[in-house]
């Protein structure tokens, strides 16, 4: 699945899916300090063996665009996602242990079965978003970053 990422100069950068069955509708992403939130999905994606968001639209899905998200663990994984995002914001990553038990807290809170994650699987997606993040920034603006899932 190729994903298509171009830095906007307002308030949104886009980012544009096709799938092995074809594209999908294209999607707004509200600029955020840090990496687009769907590049934090391609991130977290990538080293999880569960399917999001991005998952699901590989698989042939529609990614819930039309009915919402109502996959049991594609919702785990958003929460996972919602979590590294966080770190993005507060500036710097939390001790693994702590990660994974705010992690699974909120996961309970909204219902969802926290997927087992590692030390190992956090350092992962943390060295993407690291990636990602450097990649983004010498992106200009009208520019494009392409990624495969």
């Amino acid at each position: 699945m190729k994903l298509t990422f171009t830095k906007g100069a307002g308030k949104y950068d886009r980012l544009e899916i096709i799938a092995a069955d074809g594209p999908r509708p294209g999607i707004d992403c509200p600029k955020q300090g840090i990496i687009p939130h769907d590049m934090v999905h391609f991130a977290v994606e990538a080293e999880v063996t569960t399917p999001g968001f991005l998952g699901l639209i590989a698989a042939g899905g529609d990614g819930g665009f039309r009915l919402g998200l109502d996959d049991a663990q594609a919702q785990s994984v958003e929460r996972l996602v919602e979590m590294f995002q966080g770190e993005g914001w507060s500036g710097g990553p939390m001790a693994d242990a702590d990660f994974i038990a705010l992690y699974q807290v909120t996961c309970e809170e909204r219902g969802d079965t926290p997927l087992p994650i590692s030390g190992a699987t956090i350092a992962a997606i943390r060295a993407r978003i690291a990636d990602l993040t450097a990649q983004w920034a010498a992106v200009p603006v009208g520019g494009k970053l392409v990624l495969t899932l």
